[in-house]
């Protein structure tokens, strides 16, 4: 059996600051209503004394106590690599997760860098951890999607001022037992800075449009594609945990699989699209909230600027 990927424990971290659609009224031509009815988003997280390292830091830090929690006997120095994935990372180099070693006394024999795979970053990185854990014979991979968008989002246009949100989300992953689950992930990328890009020094900009039709085809063909592989229905899945983006995008994709929709876990109305950070925030969301049994077969979908797409099979 080709061993499935596990998650651990999980955990999130949140700037202090809520920006709702009413603040963004007062500095941008839009208002509550129009905001809810085309994105789903009620408000979203800033920071303001917070940054993505910081942010790293503190999931990664919360993960590791729920893991010990959960499990005496684990160990720091069982981790193998640490992974953090970001498009706004506060610094070229040294990477966050170099930071995120510093900062938490972590041991040096471990592999740590970055993931710039935008709002794919946490599927790739689930992907990577994988493929270390099989090969290299690591216990665990500590995997981070972290992001500060607010820093490079235009507040006077409106068309993605409204969206992106500040964020981070921690999962401590490692390999399925025998018997437990195998593995099935796929990946596709399509060369394309004209939907959706941020130039260096630059602002994020995007064709809306452009965006919302390549999501709505690719999250159901990347569902799709993995249940062929691993040769199961939605109805055999517990939750479908998509990126973030825009409730109507999540919408539309459910209308597929009709008597399933309820597995699609959303949570954009509190957090906005927080990129890299999305699934990771909203599977620890999730967790909080008594939703992951063990067992649990979970499917993640992800797309973003490159434009990327992807999905994984995983368990909890």
């Amino acid at each position: 059996m080709n061993n499935g990927l596990k998650i651990v424990a999980t955990a999130s971290a949140l700037p202090k600051r809520r920006l709702t659609n009413e603040d963004l009224e007062k500095m941008v031509e839009t208002d509550n209503e129009w905001i809810i009815t085309r994105t789903g988003i009620r408000e979203r997280r800033i920071c303001e004394g917070e940054n993505q390292i910081t942010l790293s830091v503190e999931a990664a830090a919360k993960v590791l106590a729920a893991a010990k929690e959960k499990n005496p006997a684990f160990t720091e120095e069982q981790i193998g690599a640490l992974f953090v994935a970001t498009s706004s990372g506060e610094q070229l180099f040294p990477s966050a997760a170099c930071m995120v070693q510093k900062e938490l006394g972590l041991p040096e024999n471990m592999l740590a860098y970055d993931i710039t795979a935008a709002c794919c970053g946490f599927i790739f990185g689930m992907q990577m951890a994988h493929a270390f854990l099989k090969s290299v014979g690591m216990r665990y991979v500590l995997l981070i999607g972290s992001e500060h968008l607010s820093k490079i989002v235009d507040y006077t246009d409106r068309s993605t001022c409204i969206l992106f949100g500040d964020g981070a989300g921690a999962a401590l992953l490692t390999l399925a037992g025998e018997n437990e689950a195998e593995y099935y992930a796929n990946h596709r990328v399509n060369g394309n800075d004209g939907a959706l890009v941020c130039k260096s020094g630059g602002y994020m900009q995007m064709n809306g449009p452009e965006v919302f039709k390549f999501a709505t085809r690719v999250i159901g063909s990347a569902l799709d594609a993995l249940l062929a592989d691993a040769g199961m229905t939605v109805g055999e899945i517990d939750h479908v945990v998509c990126h973030q983006a825009n409730k109507r995008i999540i919408d539309h994709v459910k209308r597929k699989y009709p008597g399933n929709e309820e597995k699609f876990f959303m949570n954009i109305e509190s957090y906005g699209n927080t990129s890299a950070a999305s699934i990771p925030i909203a599977l620890d969301e999730m967790n909080q909230r008594g939703l992951l049994k063990s067992g649990d077969k979970i499917i993640c979908v992800g797309f973003g600027a490159g434009l990327t797409w992807g999905s994984i099979l995983v368990t909890v």
